[in-house]
Parts: structure tokens; sequence; C-alpha cells
């Protein structure tokens, strides 16, 4: 197996695992989330392979429930934001000097403040919730990625073919869909999915601080934040295996981005 279909089946593999991850929470109904009473704080067993927590409740499912609901806000505002990316980071490499200059400038005055401060506060403006973190993780991961498309746009604007298709009288709206914004969709496509680990820790965060999804529901950093008042007691489970979990999704995402970006690399898509 040359180097190539390693790829392409560590690509297939990571999907595959995620993709099962997402659907296998999204499907857990709440029913299987209620509390008992007569197996809480359960060690892990072969009946419940995570162990319980202080309700009795499956520690399996609300991990599964808790990391798909993370894939879910990772994957949306992942998305938002690589549509932000690539918007300002096009017109500040094609348009005028200034709109260069103020694309430059939101992105240093975004990345000028912490990520944990701006979401915590956008999220908290807006009533924290699955909106609140969603809006504040989408207007806040867009600005690496915004300044490597407008490295690459400045690059290739001064390119033969661009020339060539602004003295036939094209239009810069017509320069940038048909000739830059597929040139920089490689770069975008990695670089989103590059993002989601990012957005995907940066949930946890917030909401295991108190300022991001609601108490009932169940996510990672819930439930981690809750373990917190049972860990020192013993109840190592409630805290190693959704924690871990996490670890492992951030670490599939990245090998999902690593090997992606080498098959469409050009340097070694061929090897």
């Amino acid at each position: 197996m040359n180097r190539r279909r390693k790829t392409i089946f560590l690509i297939c593999f990571t999907i595959l695992i995620i993709f099962a991850v997402f659907v296998g929470g999204a499907i857990i109904p709440e029913t299987a989330l209620k509390a008992d009473f007569a197996v809480k704080n359960t060690a892990p067993s072969l009946n419940h392979i995570f162990g319980t927590d202080w309700m009795g409740r499956d520690m399996f499912l609300r991990t599964i429930k808790g990391m798909s609901t993370s894939i879910m806000i990772g994957m949306a505002s992942s998305i938002i934001s690589v549509i932000i990316a690539v918007l300002l980071g096009t017109l500040a490499g094609t348009l005028s000097k200034y709109t260069d200059n103020v694309v430059c400038w939101l992105i240093d005055f975004v990345m000028g403040i912490p990520h944990i401060v701006l979401l915590m506060l956008i999220s908290f403006a807006l009533g924290r919730g699955f909106k609140g973190v969603f809006i504040g993780i989408a207007i806040t991961h867009w600005t690496s990625l915004a300044r490597i498309v407008r490295g690459e746009v400045i690059q290739i604007k001064n390119e033969q073919y661009i020339k060539i298709s602004r003295k036939m009288g094209k239009s810069s709206f017509y320069i940038m869909k048909n000739h830059i914004i597929p040139f920089v969709f490689p770069q975008a496509i990695v670089g989103g999915i590059l993002l989601f680990p990012h957005a995907i820790l940066h949930e946890a965060s917030i909401t295991f601080l108190g300022f991001g999804l609601s108490p009932e529901s169940p996510a990672i950093g819930i439930i981690l934040s809750e373990s917190m008042k049972y860990i020192l007691t013993g109840y190592w489970w409630l805290a190693f295996f959704p924690g871990l979990m996490l670890v492992i999704i951030v670490i599939l995402f990245d090998i999902l981005g690593e090997n992606i970006k080498s098959l469409i690399d050009p340097y070694t898509s061929q090897e």
C-alpha cells in the first residue's frame, strides 16, 4: 500500500469514527439518559462501560450525546467561519488598499482579544445556550484562515492569467468567482477541518466555565464541570472517560485535516 492509499484509508477511517459518534449521539433518546438512583455512582463495568454518575445516568450514553452536540456546534460554526474567512481574505487581496487595511485591522482586532474572553462575552451577551456558543465561535475563529487566504490571493493576483482576464474586460467579481476562489478552495477546506478541534475545545471550555450551553444539556463541558464536584471522592470515571473522548475526537479531526492536506497538496498528492 503506497502513501496515497494509506492517506485515503486514514481519511475514510477517521470520517467513519466521527460520523458514528455524531449519528450515535443524535439517535440516543432523552429517555435513555433518565436518572436511576438504584445504580448511582457505579464504577465502569460490562453493564455500564463508562460507569454511572450521581443520578445513575449511564456515562457512556451521556458522553456520546455530548460529543455529538459538540461536533454539531463545531461543524456549523466552522462552516460559517470558513465562509467569512474566504470572503474577507479574497476581498482584502483583490480590491483596493483601503479594503485591505480595513480587513487587516479587523483581523488584528479580533486576534488581539483572547479567544476565551471574547467567546464568553459574546455568548453571555446573546443569552448563552446553543445560539450564543454557535455565534461566538463562528465570528471569532475566521481570522487565521482569512490571513492565509489573503496571502494566497496576493500571491496569485499578479499571475499572467489574471492579467489576461483584466485586459479582456472581466470584472473583479468575475475574476474572484472564476479564478481566485477556486484557487483558495483547497486551503479553505483544510482550514475549515482544522478549525473543528479548536471550535470543539472552545465550546467545551466556555461551557465548563458556565458561559456556554445550559446545564441540562448533555454537553462535554457540562459533564466535566459537574464531575469536578465528585472526582475528589474517588469517582474518577466521571471526568476521565468524557475527557478522553474529547481528546480522541480532537486528535481525529487533526489527523483528518493533515491527511486531506497531504492528499490535495500538489507536492505530496502523487506519492
